[in-house]
């Protein structure tokens, strides 16, 4: 079998770490199984350099971050192969143009954009255990562009899509995807399986167990994923087509600390004015996520949105910019605001979900600011400091108290 194993930063933060993570990968290759391992920077390095780089510059180039940034997994991957050599077992460390992992000229949230693994399938064949940096591919221009936070999931993945590997190990801190998050919620409830579309939901609206762009390449190419625990043997969680939870109405909850919500004051109520907007706003690499228009009065509307925290400066300036081309009052902004979604394929044929949860946050006294809905997911916009209570109210109303409909 040839098993591709990724490890997160929590499980390759300290010497430790690495040992134990090494002794894993030793014991795959003894079962008799080729193994490739994709690694994360370890611990809060990448953190390090960003804060490292902003004492140089608060508002350093995307470039040269991508530069420096990388430099985080090849440390780690270099680290792992000496910990392997150390256990007697032959292995080789890759960065992504040794590799061959190409990415599209985005930095700092790049995609994939083509895969050559035929430098990782010479070594596999001279019985080497390969050890890749996630995280990174090269550019059209032949610079390193960065993945996006979690984006080593993303190359874990598309290694194994590329060389159709028989499975897809995620090692976390976490052994598997729960109902919620069970550093915060401690009687969240971990899930045997999960399906690609419900896992890539909850990926995308703040669950941190999987980068989403991973379950969208596992889900397109049919890869067989787990995600599982680096510091225990317990059995994780299977990331399939489709799950077998038929009597679950939903899946698991999620929380973005990281939203922002912009709204546009006074804008003319003409036709195609949200096309005006967004597709402006698509052309400049600003996802936008919740959105609300107001009934135009007086021949003027406003449009409310929210974009990630992180793109919350670039979005102003852009709107700012070009002000007069949009043809707005004047803009509002708040980033003290967090996301609450519920997932669940189970929703579709279950109109009652909603009601349940918008009673449990009427239960919390927490008001909502804003409401998006598709067939398996609810998301409401509330206050930041209403978070973790949120949480836990719409937690206990769906997993311990049951919902009737």
């Amino acid at each position: 079998m040839l098993i591709v194993q990724k490890f997160g930063g929590s499980s390759v933060a300290d010497t430790e770490k690495i040992n134990r993570a090494a002794q894993r990968i030793v014991d795959t290759y003894k079962s008799g199984h080729k193994v490739v391992v994709v690694l994360s920077a370890q611990g809060d390095t990448t953190d390090d350099l960003i804060s490292k780089a902003k004492e140089i510059n608060p508002e350093p180039s995307k470039r040269e971050l991508d530069m420096l940034m990388a430099t985080g997994e090849q440390q780690s991957c270099a680290l792992m192969a000496m910990a392997i050599h150390r256990l007697g077992f032959p292995a080789i460390s890759l960065n992504a143009v040794q590799v061959g992992i190409s990415a599209f000229p985005q930095y700092g949230n790049a995609r994939i954009s083509r895969m050559k693994c035929d430098r990782i399938y010479s070594e596999l064949e001279r019985n080497s255990i390969v050890i890749v940096t996630g995280f990174q591919g090269i550019n059209q221009y032949g610079d390193i562009s960065t993945l996006g936070r979690g984006g080593s999931d993303t190359t874990a993945v598309a290694i194994a899509a590329e060389m159709q590997a028989d499975l897809c190990e995620i090692y976390t801190d976490v052994d598997g995807v729960y109902t919620a998050d069970p550093r915060m919620i401690k009687n969240a409830k971990k899930l045997k399986e999960i399906s690609y579309d419900e896992m890539l939901e909850l990926a995308s609206l703040g669950a941190v167990v999987l980068h989403n762009r991973s379950v969208e390449l596992a889900k397109k190419y049919n890869v067989k994923l787990v995600v599982r625990s680096s510091i225990t043997d317990a059995e994780g969680t299977v990331v399939k087509e489709e799950s077998q939870m038929e009597s679950t109405y939903i899946s698991g909850i999620a929380l973005d600390r990281e939203t922002a919500q912009i709204t546009l004051i006074g804008m003319k109520d003409d036709p195609g004015l949200a096309f005006k907007i967004f597709s402006f706003m698509g052309r400049n690499k600003i996802s936008v996520d919740v959105i609300i228009q107001s009934i135009g009065r007086q021949s003027v509307k406003d449009i409310s949105f929210t974009v990630a925290t992180e793109n919350l400066d670039d979005t102003i300036k852009l709107l700012e910019k070009n002000k007069d081309f949009i043809g707005y009052s004047h803009i509002i902004h708040d980033a003290n605001q967090a996301k609450l979604s519920v997932v669940g394929a189970g929703m579709a044929t279950n109109p009652g979900v909603a009601a349940a949860m918008f009673e449990a946050l009427a239960d919390a006294n927490i008001s909502i600011n804003m409401i998006s809905t598709s067939e398996i997911k609810i998301s409401v916009l509330i206050n930041k400091q209403d978070a973790e209570q949120a949480v836990r109210y719409v937690h206990n109303r769906f997993f311990e108290q049951g919902v009737e409909f």
